[in-house]
């Protein structure tokens, strides 16, 4: 079974009052709900092309670590980030590309 940690947030009434409808029409919990609902959420906005450039350029300037990454876009994806972070941060290349850029 997985870790859980607890969560405190404020959210518009009508909103909460949504959640706790579908709840008592699928017979859960609020939790479930919100739980399910952050989880598609984080999911398809994950696979949206402007997140994931979001996400790289945050991976970029190290506001996200790799783990980080990879937990938001996978591991497949997150070690494709590495590998072109690598190769940016490499100086050689990265005087190759300003002299091609400078022809």
């Amino acid at each position: 079974m997985s870790s859980s940690t607890r969560v405190h947030f404020r959210a518009p009434e009508r909103l909460i009052e949504q959640a706790d409808a579908l709840a008592v029409a699928e017979d859960k919990n609020r939790t479930d709900v919100l739980v399910e609902a952050l989880r598609t959420y984080l999911s398809e906005a994950s696979n949206e092309e402007a997140v994931q450039q979001a996400i790289a350029d945050a991976y970029y300037e190290d506001r996200l670590d790799f783990e980080q990454t990879k937990a938001i876009v996978g591991t497949e994806t997150a070690q494709n980030f590495r590998l072109l972070k690598q190769q940016l941060s490499d100086d050689s290349l990265s005087e190759e590309l300003a002299d091609a850029i400078d022809e």
